[in-house]
């Protein structure tokens, strides 16, 4: 499972133009699920973004979890972070998770990032979504439950 971490001070997602989810300071987080992910790797995740310490403290240090800031997620279902791209000129989908699974897991992670005390906004799971981030610093991790 691939998480892209963006720090943000505010964060949107609209379907069909309406505006479906919406946070203010926290994490944008775009993920992409894997053919092998499972219920372990969105646990992994969901631990691991809960405590990463990548807000400012009043030292301007990055020192603070999402929690510490008491800040929101705003998940998207992002399907691409999963290209291999090594070979030719368009990328292959081939290692992304089949929809229902990826569906699933996406869920799954949402939830148990929810259950650590984090407000969860999300887009919808396979649509068009337009994605507005206003990235803070700026400040961006990429996650992969893999390595």
């Amino acid at each position: 499972m691939i998480a892209v971490l963006q720090r943000v001070t505010a964060g949107a997602v609209t379907v069909a133009n309406k505006t479906i989810g919406q946070i203010e300071e926290g994490l944008v987080i775009l993920l992409g699920v894997v053919n092998d992910d499972n219920e372990g790797d969105s646990q992994f995740l969901a631990d691991k973004i809960s405590v990463l310490r990548i807000f400012n403290d009043e030292n301007d240090k990055m020192n603070l979890s999402i929690k510490d800031v008491n800040g929101s997620a705003l998940v998207i279902s992002q399907f691409t972070l999963c290209a291999d791209t090594r070979k030719g000129r368009q990328p292959s989908f081939i290692n992304a998770a089949p929809p229902d699974k990826g569906k699933t897991l996406y869920e799954d992670f949402m939830t148990r990032l929810g259950s650590k005390g984090i407000p969860i906004q999300s887009g919808e799971f396979g649509a068009m979504m337009k994605v507005k981030i206003e990235n803070d610093g700026p400040v961006t991790i990429i996650l992969d439950s893999k390595k």
